[in-house]
């Protein structure tokens, strides 16, 4: 079975992404972004640093996106039929602020090996070139991974400030999606974002990643979910799903996969970022 076209794989294959794709209803869109500000109203600065990441971890509305069948099916037509969750991500640019994502690659820092697994990107809101879209850099999937500047600008989104130099900005493509799209990318395409420039929020929700689950962790350790079909490798620990939002040892859970995933991503750092 292939939720994928033909045309679809094949734009994959070549550019090294594929968007739009329809996953979820505006209704559902909308209950992420209501679920993301009550508990930014209840639980302030839990979504702050690394608090953007395993989200899925303490909320069973996340969680229910990462097991969307529509979201699976496509990622199946990718990386196979033994699909493993180890991650997500809040990417939030609120309006009149400065945030950006330079260009980088996912692989370069993730530690993920070998490279069967994708990145799913969620729009919750609306995502266009006004308020801050990905640019993809198509076909730079194809080549070794390059090198990036560890920069730690201030307002970059990323945790090093990871940044690929001399990206040719005419040769990319903005991914537009509608609120509950979303567009797939490989581990070693060059991809970033600019400023929102609106006048409302650009939320993104990224599974980052869903990995083949003969994919090893190899800089660290990595809490995973079963998605589909089943783990023929056990290279990760498993954890259980949530049931209500916010429990306390899912919390404690997600801090123990946020630390561990900090050790990841700076690994080899000279200094550690927000993120």
């Amino acid at each position: 079975m292939t939720a994928l076209t033909l045309k679809q794989l094949g734009q994959y294959e070549r550019d090294g992404y594929i968007s739009p794709i329809d996953v979820l209803t505006s209704d559902e869109a909308l209950e992420i972004r209501e679920e993301i500000e009550r508990i930014e109203n209840q639980w302030p600065n839990e979504l702050d640093g690394l608090g953007r990441n395993y989200i899925h971890l303490i909320s069973p509305i996340f969680d229910r996106v990462c097991h969307n069948p529509k979201i699976l099916d496509a990622v199946e037509s990718i990386i196979g039929r033994n699909i493993l969750i180890c991650g997500s991500t809040l990417f939030i640019k609120n309006a009149n602020e400065k945030g950006f994502v330079s260009f980088h690659q996912d692989a370069k820092y993730i530690g993920l090996e070998p490279h069967n697994w994708v990145t799913a990107w969620v729009a919750v809101t609306d995502s266009n070139e006004e308020n801050g879209c990905m640019k993809m850099w198509p076909g730079s999937h194809k080549g070794e991974l390059k090198y990036h500047d560890q920069k730690f600008n201030e307002n970059n989104l990323l945790t090093r400030g990871q940044t690929i130099g001399n990206v040719p900005i005419n040769e990319t493509n903005s991914v537009v999606l509608k609120a509950g799209q979303m567009s797939l990318h490989h581990p070693t395409i060059v991809h970033g974002s600019g400023l929102n420039k609106g006048n409302d929020r650009r939320i993104g929700f990224v599974i980052q990643s869903y990995i083949g689950s003969n994919v090893d962790q190899v800089l660290g350790k990595m809490y995973v979910q079963l998605a589909r079909g089943e783990d023929l490798f056990n290279y990760h620990e498993h954890i259980k799903r949530p049931i209500e939002l916010m429990n306390k040892k899912d919390n404690l859970l997600r801090k123990k996969a946020n630390d561990e995933l900090s050790k990841i991503f700076y690994t080899g750092a000279k200094k550690i970022g927000k993120y």
